[in-house]
């Protein structure tokens, strides 16, 4: 495994754990967060219950919180570790903060727009796009989901 490869694992670890805390607050169980120079500058869960706020999304969350301890909005250099492909609305603000890289666990067949459904992160027409790297540490990702989903049911 190359140390690039063993970053990816590191940091969706850290999301993972983000992911567990959103599980445990009956959120849907996404997390994430954003590393700068090696370093993670941003953490967050899903939201949205909690605050009654749809765009409580995690990388929302996160997006803002690496803006205000970095000072700025564009978050070139940055890297987004999510364990769920992001949505429209979370591709949209990553590509608007200048986002570098994305890292996903799991494909998302309903909401995923970097990739499954749309491709909002690499569109040519739009004035930035975001490398995409998918599918690290999918089956930890898809557990929480399944468990979670199960237990909303049952």
């Amino acid at each position: 495994m190359t140390a690039m490869e063993n970053d990816h694992k590191r940091f969706m670890g850290l999301a993972l754990k983000e992911a567990e805390i959103a599980f445990e607050k009956n959120e849907i169980p996404v997390g994430a967060v954003i590393v700068s120079d090696g370093t993670v500058i941003a953490r967050a869960h899903n939201q949205v219950e909690l605050l009654q706020d749809p765009t409580a999304h995690a990388e929302v969350i996160a997006i803002g919180a690496a803006a205000a301890h970095l000072g700025k909005w564009r978050l070139n250099g940055c890297a987004l570790y999510v364990t769920l492909e992001p949505c429209p609305m979370c591709a949209g603000a990553i590509v608007l903060s200048r986002m570098d890289r994305i890292v996903f666990g799991s494909y998302d067949p309903k909401m995923g727009a970097c990739s499954t459904l749309y491709n909002i992160a690499q569109d040519d027409r739009l004035n930035h796009r975001v490398e995409v790297i998918a599918g690290v540490m999918d089956d930890e990702s898809k557990f929480l989901l399944r468990e979670f989903f199960a237990r909303k049911r049952g």
